[in-house]
Formats: structure tokens, C-alpha cells, sequence
């Protein structure tokens, strides 16, 4: 099929042209706070497609962040030097209220924003600086943790820094789980409390701790004396990166590691030599908060995987209706619609299907709802969080090949999106950590059999279609697999954990996709149908080529 195309404009703004999050608000805001979350984001989106993503390339290459461990009298000063302009993004970023406002008023509405809206911002940003969501990320959880969980005093204390919108000094957030010795075994974590007569007082080191020397404070993990082995043994803290007179509270940069990708945020080898530290809850809760906490951060960690996903797709649609090869734009050949389709209704269908896992995590977050959606939460954030991570590395992947060899060149944004696509299949638990949360979930809380009946809830209000018998047929051939998988012992369960992971993702994902069909038909009726062939592999060599048959529609 010959497409006529005409010269395509980069993208200036990244929330202009981006129907699927337009139709999201639209859906999932109330009409007061949807007119101001779209006058913000557009500016927000603007800002991000020019300003931010200039200055994320100078952080990239040659702005990273910089120990600066002596000061000129030879005192030892732990600081991290930032250029002038991720300082310019980190005021930019959280002065829309990207944290501030899932827990404070909005001046202009009286009211506080939600998940919806906060992740929203964190998508833009994302297409531009995935390096700095992750010290956003780290901020949003440590206001999580102080909200849900601080006494009032302490969280007097903090959370109106690390909420701030200008309004006052901001304390950026982090969470130091990782040690050298346990990694993602943090029950092997051996970092001690002491007490002092007045204070607790941490001693030992944390081995990867992302926003060190940027943070204002860190939600840390550590022992007190005679508590229990394990992570149920472990106490939540609160530890003040500087003490009021301006002096470092008892912490030293060892150094800062000198990553793939990410380089925007600084992560270090922190040491503890007394640092002044405040209980945060319950001592014998710490690992429960945390691993609340880490929920979010597993969501913020889709949100930048989906928005890497978007900016790939965006990249290479630009680049290939412009480009010239054997006499025609590379659009008007078939192999090129049809991997152009195909990102198209993966993005769609995935950035779709996080925020209607996020719309959940907002009612989850507020208190009133049931063990049954609190489970339910736990599993698709598992499932979701692997899913959107692996595909943003295909997505980038994938981009720097529609591009040839100036993908692989710096000059392009693509080489960027694949090294800070990587990381996300390590952070907040790789895939094998997933698939122990999703055995987990299963046999200690029967979530297999929540899943499977809320898939079977949601088909049943889906119009009759072939959409919907694809989608039946599927969820019963999966059923029998998870029936299958649960009789298993354990060592196969760990073996085939990942897989069915994939395919509860998949099945997730369809069922948003036919539901959008349903509600908005068209362009989305299409966008599903080439999902639906392309993820369930339904399409047998000679098929008609849906992918180009509906480019010009969907592209």
C-alpha cells in the first residue's frame, strides 16, 4: 500500500498530540480538577519536550552528577555537584506539585490531586529525563511513608519540605534499602540502630543508594539491638541528610557509581557513622512500610517505562516519515507500517492498561476499599511493573533500528532511551523478584483466583464481538495453565513463575484493549485488533496485513 506522506514535525509538546492520556483524564478526573490538570500539562508537556529534554542531554553526556567529597580547608564534605540546569528541572518539576499534590491542597482548587494526575506529570517528564522521575520517585515514596505512617511530630517535621512547591526549602526523597551483602535479600541487611540516651543513632553502609547528597531525607532500613533475624527484625527510620546547623549528619559518600544509564540521579556507596536517625512507626513494622512504599515506586517504575516507550515510538515515526530509501519515504513500505502499527498499539494498549492499575492504587491508597482490591492491586502492579519494563527496552531497541545507523549515534535521543531503559528491569525488583511476588500472592492469598474473576467480571460487560471471543478463549486457555501452575511444587513454580506472569500481563492488557474498542470504536477498534494478533500471535503467514491496512489510521 502507498501512503502519501507528508513532513512530519518533531514533537514540541508531549501532551498535545497524546489522545490515549487525553481520553484517560478525561475518564478518571472529575471535571474541576480535569480542566486544571490539562491547562498544567500542557504547559508541563511543552516545557518537557524543550527545555527539560535540552538539559537532559547535557546531564547525559557531559552534566552528571560529581562527588565532591573535600572542601579547600580538607574537611571531609560528602557533596554532590549537579549542573545549574538539572537544578533548573528539579524546581521546575516539583513545583507543578508532581509529589506535593497527591498530599496538599492545590491552592487554585482548594483541594488535594490524586495518583492519576501525579503519574500523568511523571509520564511526560519521563519521555524527556527518566533519570530524574527516579529522585521523584524516591520523593514520592518518602512522602508516602511519612504520611501513612510518621507520628505528627516527625511528620511535621519533614513532609512539608519534601511536599514543597516552592512554597519552602524542598527536601528531596530516598529510600536505602541495598546492601553489599543481601542485594534484594534485604532480610540480610545488618545496618544498626543504636541508641544514645537521646537519639538513634546509624552505623554501617548502604551499597546502592540512589539520590545521595541530594536527598534532604532518607528513608532508611536498619536493626536495633536483639531484634529478630530476617527483615521482619528491621525498623523504618528517617534520616536527616544534614543536621540543622547546615553539617552533615554523621553520613560519607564513599563514592557514586558510574552507571549504564540514569546518570541524572546520583546513586552512591553511603556509609553511616552516627547518623542521627528517627524512628518512623512501629520498630517492628519497618519491612511491611517499605514494602508499601516499594508498591509505588514499582508503579513510577511502569510510568517511566511506558513513557520511554512513547518517546521511542514518537522518535521513530519522525524519523521514518522523513527519510528517503530506494525512492520512496520509508512509510510507503509495508515492514515499516507494520512495525510502526505494532508500537503503536502496544503504547497505547500499555500506557492504557498502567493508568487503569494506577486509578485502582488511588482507591487502594485512600482506605476504603477491600482485602480483595488490595491483593488485586499488589498482583497487577507485579505483573505490570515486568511487563512495561521489558518492552521499554524492546521499544528503544527497536527505535535505534527503524533509525539504522544513527540510532546507534549519540547525536540521537535513542541511544539514551535503551541505557535508561535497562535499569528498569533491575529496579524495584527484577523479573525472577516479580514472579516470587506473583507465587507469593498466589498461595498465601489465593490472588490467581481474584484475577481470573475479575478478567471474567470485566469480559462480561464487554460487547459481543470477535474482540470479545478472542479475549474468552484466551482467559480460559489461561486458566487452565494457572490451575495447572498452582498444583506445582515449588522449584517448577519458581521455573515457570515468569511465564505466566507475561501471560496474566498480556490478558490484562487485552481486556483494557477491547474495552477501549468498545467505549471509543474506530481508530481504537483497530488499534485493538492488531494488539490482539500481534501479542496472542494470531496472525498465520498470507493473512491480510492488518498493520498496514490500517497505518494511516492508527499512525
Amino acid at each position: 500500500m502507498k501512503v502519501l506522506q507528508s513532513k512530519t514535525e518533531r514533537e514540541t509538546n508531549f501532551f498535545t498530540n497524546d489522545d490515549t492520556l487525553h481520553k484517560i483524564l478525561e475518564d478518571m478526573l472529575d471535571q474541576e480538577l480535569l480542566d486544571f490538570a490539562k491547562r498544567e500539562l500542557d504547559d508541563f508537556g511543552k516545557l518537557v519536550a524543550g527545555e527539560i529534554d535540552e538539559r537532559a542531554k547535557h546531564t547525559d553526556r557531559e552534566g552528571e552528577p560529581r562527588l565532591k567529597r573535600y572542601n579547600k580547608f580538607g574537611d571531609e564534605v560528602s557533596e554532590v555537584w549537579v549542573n545549574e540546569g538539572y537544578k533548573k528541572t528539579i524546581e521546575q518539576s516539583y513545583n507543578t506539585g508532581i509529589v506535593g499534590y497527591v498530599h496538599k491542597e492545590i491552592p487554585q482548587l482548594g483541594r488535594k490531586g490524586n495518583y492519576v494526575y501525579s503519574f500523568a506529570q511523571g509520564y511526560l517528564l519521563s519521555q524527556a529525563e527518566p533519570g530524574f522521575y527516579c529522585p521523584v520517585t524516591l520523593t514520592m515514596a518518602t512522602a508516602y511513608l511519612l504520611e501513612h505512617y510518621a507520628d505528627e511530630k516527625l511528620k511535621a517535621k519533614f513532609l512539608p519540605h519534601v511536599c514543597s512547591t516552592g512554597d519552602m526549602e524542598l527536601y528531596e526523597g530516598a529510600t536505602f534499602l541495598t546492601e553489599r551483602q543481601g542485594g534484594s535479600d534485604v532480610g540480610a541487611n545488618v545496618v544498626e540502630a543504636r541508641f544514645d540516651g537521646e537519639n538513634y543513632r546509624l552505623y554501617g553502609e548502604k551499597y546502592f543508594a540512589s539520590n545521595a547528597g541530594m536527598c534532604g531525607v532518607a528513608m532508611v532500613l536498619a536493626r536495633m539491638p536483639g531484634a529478630k533475624e530476617g527483615s521482619k527484625g528491621l525498623t523504618l527510620f528517617a534520616v536527616p541528610w544534614r543536621n540543622e546547623d547546615g553539617s552533615v549528619n554523621g553520613l560519607r559518600i564513599r563514592r557514586l557509581k558510574d552507571k549504564l544509564g540514569v546518570r541524572a540521579v546520583p546513586s552512591g556507596e553511603v556509609e553511616f557513622n552516627g547518623a542521627v536517625a528517627y524512628v518512623v512507626g512501629d520498630p517492628n513494622k519497618g519491612i511491611y512500610y517499605m514494602l508499601e512504599a516499594l508498591n509505588l515506586s514499582r508503579i513510577c517504575n511502569a510510568i517511566a517505562s511506558v513513557g520511554i516507550m512513547r518517546r521511542a515510538y514518537l522518535e521513530a515515526k519522525h524519523y521514518v516519515s522523513n527519510r528517503n530509501a530506494f525512492g520512496q519515504v520509508l512509510t510507503n513500505y509495508p515492514m515499516i507500517q507494520d512495525s510502526l502499527s505494532k508500537f503503536a498499539a502496544k503504547v497505547h494498549v500499555e500506557v492504557a492498561t498502567t493508568f487503569d492499575l494506577i486509578q485502582l492504587y488511588d482507591v487502594v491508597t485512600s482506605g476504603q476499599t477491600s482485602e480483595r482490591d488490595i491483593i488485586l492491586n499488589r498482583l497487577n502492579i507485579a505483573i505490570m511493573k515486568k511487563e512495561t519494563a521489558e518492552q521499554a527496552v524492546k521499544f528503544a531497541s527497536e527505535a535505534i533500528e527503524l533509525h539504522g545507523g544513527n540510532g546507534y549515534i549519540e547525536d540521537f535521543v535513542t541511544p539514551r532511551l535503551l541505557r535508561d531503559a535497562q535499569v528498569l528491569t533491575v529496579w524495584e525488583g527484577t523479573a525472577n523478584i516479580l514472579a516470587l511476588e506473583v507465587i507469593r500472592l498466589f498461595n498465601k492469598f489465593r490472588a490467581h483466583e481474584i484475577f481470573v474473576d475479575e478478567m471474567n467480571r470485566r469480559i462480561s460487560l464487554l460487547n459481543n464481538s470477535s474482540l470479545k471471543e478472542i479475549v474468552v478463549k484466551k482467559l480460559h486457555e489461561l486458566t487452565n495453565d494457572i490451575n495447572v501452575f498452582i498444583s506445582l511444587d515449588e522449584a517448577m513454580q519458581t521455573f515457570e513463575g515468569k511465564s505466566i506472569a507475561k501471560k496474566m500481563a498480556i490478558m490484562y492488557e487485552s481486556i483494557v484493549a477491547v474495552e477501549w474498542a468498545d467505549k471509543y470504536g474506530d481508530k481504537y477498534k483497530k488499534l485493538a485488533e492488531i494488539y490482539l494478533e500481534d501479542n496472542w500471535k494470531l496472525r498465520k503467514i498470507g493473512d491480510p496485513m492488518k498493520t498496514v491496512e490500517y497505518f494511516n489510521d492508527i499512525v
